[in-house]
């Protein structure tokens, strides 16, 4: 696993990569970052390591993962500084445009519909806890425990109420007709063929008046990122065919949209 400290400057023997240093000693990695408090967020810590993956220093998502963990937790004297930091900084740089992930979150929230939301697949919950922020009832899942707690902790601390529990998108722990809208955001990318029909097949049974897909459109599936599938709008036809729905509609915005509107809609 890659060792991460944080220096103002570029160490000694450090090489400058983007916004980032690192060297091997005895066939260790080892990262360097000037991040602190004030600057420290979701978009400067991907940058970097994305960096540091396209010069061929670092390969493997648990190693990019590992590092981008290190480069948090080091950013501020206490762990807990540190994720508050990330957090906020993350939260504002998304709502405010800067993040260059901010017009998928901009557009998923405007396809939203009803007044209650389940992100699935939440990892650090941004787009939950923006959701909250906006005045939606949110709930939120994500098959690690690790993204879980630090989502409920960021909720707990902001005072931003999201419902957020462990759980797989192929098996949903929510009842059917449940929610309003279920968003998978940058999420099915990451899944085989058969976990993208069961995870579309439960986010319509559980939502009651649609389901938000947003996925990226890359030459090649990012290994740093967990990403399997090579997606592009054929491919969001093709899922669209394969579920039971009442309507489908697929576009591009900075990535592949398709929005499904579940079978017999309750009337309102």
């Amino acid at each position: 696993m890659p060792r991460v400290l944080r220096s103002g400057l570029v160490p000694r023997g450090f090489a400058r990569c983007g916004l980032l240093s690192w060297r091997r000693a005895a066939g260790i990695l080892q990262i360097a970052h000037p991040f602190d408090e004030e600057t420290i967020s979701d978009s400067v810590v991907v940058d970097g390591l994305v960096s540091l993956v396209e010069a061929g220093v670092l390969s493997g998502q648990e190693d990019f993962e590992s590092a981008a963990v290190g480069i948090i937790r080091t950013s501020a004297a206490t762990s807990a500084d540190a994720w508050s930091a990330f957090y906020d900084n993350s939260i504002r740089e998304l709502r405010c445009g800067a993040s260059a992930f901010a017009p998928v979150h901009r557009r998923a929230r405007s396809l939203a519909t009803g007044s209650s939301i389940l992100e699935v697949g939440s990892c650090f919950g941004f787009f939950a806890l923006a959701c909250a922020m906006d005045g939606y009832d949110v709930s939120a899942c994500d098959i690690s425990p690790g993204a879980v707690s630090l989502l409920a902790c960021a909720s707990r601390r902001l005072g931003v109420p999201v419902d957020v529990v462990v759980g797989d998108a192929t098996a949903l722990p929510y009842d059917d007709d449940s929610v309003d809208t279920v968003s998978l955001i940058h999420l099915l990318e990451h899944l085989d063929a058969h976990g993208v029909e069961a995870a579309l097949s439960e986010a319509l049974r559980v939502a009651r008046r649609r389901v938000v897909v947003a996925v990226p459109f890359e030459e090649e599936p990012s290994p740093h990122f967990g990403h399997r599938l090579r997606l592009t709008e054929k491919d969001l036809h093709s899922w669209a065919n394969s579920v039971a729905h009442s309507g489908a509609e697929v576009f591009v915005d900075h990535g592949g949209w398709l929005v499904l509107t579940p079978s017999d809609p309750p009337v309102r």
